[in-house]
C-alpha cells in the first residue's frame, strides 16, 4: 500500500506526462504480483469494489467527521478522498489489523470484497483507522475507484508498454479479455510467456485518428471525401456470440445502447459514428440520410437504463465509415480504398435501420470541396474528413493518411455570471465558468458552462478577478459582478429544455478574455437563437 499511495501523491503533483509514466513504469516493474495489477486496475478504471460506493464513505464520514468541519474543508481541498484522508481520527491503543508499511493492495482489496454490503463500511473504517494519511488516501482511491491524478487509462498502458519494451496496441488488442490483476499480461511484458490469446471475446481495437487538415490542399487523386458527421464515434464488434459497442477511448456503451448492440450479430469489426434518427426531430433527409444534432444524441450518453420511450423518441443508428474485420479476416492492413466495397457488402446483410454506410462526396476540384465544407453547419455535420486511398487502417494518428478539415468553430461574446472550483491540481482556483447572454428584456441568463480553452496563467488572472468581484457565495460556487466579458468558442448550439435560456452549446471554450469590451455590449439570447442547428 505504502509504494501505491506514493506514486499517487508524486502523480498528484507531477505535470509532465514523461515524468508520469515513468513513475508508473517504476511502480509496475518494481511491484510485485498481484498487487501491481490491481493498481494498473485502479489506474485505468477497471477496479471494482461492489460494497464500498461513495455513499458508504459519506456515512462513515457522518458518524467519524464534523459536518460543517468536512464541508469546508471539502470545499477548499476539492478531492474527497483526501479530505477524509486528512480529517480521519485515527483511533490509537487499540490491536491493528492493518500496517500501513506492509499491508498490500491485494489483502486490502481481499478484505473489502468479502465483506457483505452490511459489514463492508465498518472494514474500510477498520483499516483507515490503522493506516496513516497516505495510506488513508490511498485506500479510498482503491476502494471508490475515482483516482483524479492527472491520468487516464491509455497514458496508464502507455506506462506499462514503454516500461516492459511492448507495443500498447498490443495492449490494447487484448485488454478487454483479460481481468485485474493482469498476470498473463505481465507474463507477456517479463517475457515469461507469448501475448494472450484473446479468442471469441468482442475486445476492443484501437482507432485510426486523424490530423487537422493544415496543408493549403490536397490532391482528390490521392484522397476520399467524405462528410464527418456530429455524433460520437464507435466501434461495433461482435465475436463468440456477443456484440459490445466501444467508444472511442474503448469504454463499453453497449448498456446505453442495446438497440444498437442487439441488431449487430454478424461476426466483424465495424469503425462508424453513433447518431440519433433525425426524422423524429424534424430534420432533412440529407447526404444519406437525416441525422439529429448531437444534442439529441446526448440524451441517451452515460444512462444505465434505458426505457421504451427513451429508445423510441431518441431512436439511435449507426453511420458506417469503415470496416476492421469482416468475419474473422483482419482487413487493416488492406488499403483505404479495398476496404471500402468490403464496408458496404457487410452493410448490405445489416438491419437498414440501423446501420448505414457514410456517403463519399463527390467533388471535381478541391475548390468546390471548401464550399461544401464552408455549407456543411446548415446540416448538423461536423466537416469533412480526407481519406488516403491506399491508407491502411492503423492505430492512432499517422501524419499523411487521414485529415479531418472541421467546419469553423462558432463564437459569441458572453458575461461571466458564476465561478466554481475545480478539482485535483485545479481544486485552489476557480476555474469551472457558468457564462450568460441578454435578454431584450436587458435580463442574463446562462447559456454555458465552459472549464477549458484558457491558459495557466490566464487561469491564475482570472480566479484573482473572481475573488476581488465576489457577490454572492453558495458553497464552493461564488457569484460575481456581472462586467466580465469572455468569448466564447463552440462547435453548434442546439435547443434545450434543461436551460432557462432554452440553448444547449456543445463543446464550449473560453476563446478569449475581453477586458476591452463593456459587459453591456456582450451578445443577445436572441442572437444565438439564430444560430440554432
Amino acid at each position: 500500500m505504502r509504494a501505491f499511495s506514493q506514486l499517487l501523491d508524486d502523480l498528484v503533483y507531477t505535470r509532465s506526462r514523461n515524468t508520469k509514466l515513468k513513475l508508473i513504469g517504476d511502480y509496475l516493474r518494481e511491484t510485485p504480483d498481484p498487487d501491481r495489477g490491481y493498481g494498473l486496475a485502479a489506474l485505468t478504471g477497471t477496479l471494482d469494489i461492489p460494497h464500498v460506493k461513495p455513499a458508504a464513505v459519506r456515512g462513515l464520514v457522518a458518524e467519524r467527521i464534523d459536518p460543517v468541519l468536512f464541508m469546508m474543508s471539502r470545499d477548499y481541498v476539492g478531492d474527497t478522498a483526501e479530505t477524509v484522508s486528512l480529517l480521519w481520527p485515527k483511533r490509537t491503543g487499540e490491536p491493528s489489523e492493518v500496517d500501513d508499511a506492509t499491508v498490500s493492495i491485494s489483502e486490502a482489496l481481499d478484505r473489502l470484497r468479502g465483506a457483505s454490503k452490511v459489514d463492508a463500511p465498518q472494514v474500510l473504517a477498520s483499516m483507515l483507522d490503522h493506516l496513516d494519511a497516505s495510506g488513508r488516501f490511498a485506500l479510498l482511491k482503491l476502494a471508490l475507484g475515482e483516482l483524479r491524478v492527472g491520468i487516464n487509462a491509455r497514458l496508464a498502458k502507455q506506462a506499462l508498454a514503454n516500461a516492459f519494451g511492448i507495443d500498447v496496441e498490443g495492449v490494447e488488442e487484448v485488454w478487454h479479455g483479460l481481468r485485474p490483476p493482469f498476470t498473463e499480461l505481465f507474463d507477456w511484458a517479463e517475457g515469461r510467456a507469448g501475448q494472450p490469446m484473446v479468442r471469441d471475446v468482442p475486445v476492443f481495437r484501437p482507432f485510426m485518428l486523424a490530423h487537422p487538415l493544415e496543408e493549403p490542399k490536397v490532391s482528390l487523386d490521392d484522397y476520399a471525401a467524405e462528410w464527418k458527421w456530429d455524433g460520437i464515434r464507435v466501434q461495433l464488434v461482435h465475436a463468440g456470440g456477443e456484440t459490445r459497442l466501444y467508444s472511442r477511448t474503448g469504454d463499453d456503451i453497449s448498456g446505453s445502447f442495446p438497440d444498437i448492440a442487439e441488431a449487430f450479430r454478424t461476426t466483424g469489426v465495424l469503425d462508424g459514428e453513433l447518431l440519433v434518427r433525425g426524422e423524429e426531430q424534424g430534420v432533412a433527409d440529407v447526404h444519406g440520410g437525416a441525422a439529429a444534432s448531437f444534442n439529441a444524441l446526448q440524451q441517451r450518453l452515460g444512462r444505465k437504463n434505458v426505457s421504451n420511450k427513451m429508445l423510441s423518441a431518441y431512436p439511435a443508428f449507426v453511420r458506417l465509415y469503415d470496416a476492421l474485420f469482416d468475419g474473422d479476416e483482419d482487413l487493416r492492413e488492406l488499403a483505404w480504398e479495398r476496404r471500402r466495397p468490403r464496408l458496404e457488402s457487410f452493410a448490405a446483410k445489416l438491419d437498414p435501420e440501423r446501420f448505414d454506410v457514410s456517403q463519399l462526396i463527390d467533388a471535381t476540384s478541391f475548390e468546390e470541396l471548401e464550399d461544401l465544407r464552408l455549407n456543411a453547419r446548415d446540416v448538423s455535420i461536423e466537416g469533412i474528413m480526407l481519406k488516403r486511398r491506399d491508407s491502411p487502417y492503423v492505430a492512432g494518428r499517422r501524419t499523411g493518411l487521414w485529415y479531418k478539415w472541421k467546419r469553423d468553430p462558432l463564437t459569441a461574446d458572453c458575461v461571466l455570471m458564476y465561478a466554481q472550483r475545480g478539482s485535483g491540481k485545479r481544486s485552489s482556483y476557480y476555474s469551472d465558468y457558468t457564462f450568460g447572454c441578454w435578454t431584450e428584456g436587458e435580463e442574463l441568463l446562462p447559456v454555458g458552462k465552459a472549464y477549458f480553452g484558457f491558459t495557466d496563467e490566464e487561469l491564475k488572472w482570472i480566479d484573482r478577478w473572481v475573488r476581488n468581484h465576489t457577490v454572492q457565495r453558495f458553497g464552493p460556487v461564488r457569484e460575481v459582478e456581472k462586467s466580465l466579458v469572455l468569448e466564447v468558442a463552440f462547435d453548434s448550439i442546439h435547443k434545450s429544455t434543461r436551460h432557462k435560456s432554452g440553448l444547449a452549446m456543445r463543446f464550449p471554450r473560453i476563446s478569449r478574455i475581453r477586458t476591452d469590451k463593456p459587459a453591456n455590449e456582450a451578445d443577445r439570447v436572441a442572437t444565438l437563437v439564430s444560430l440554432v442547428t
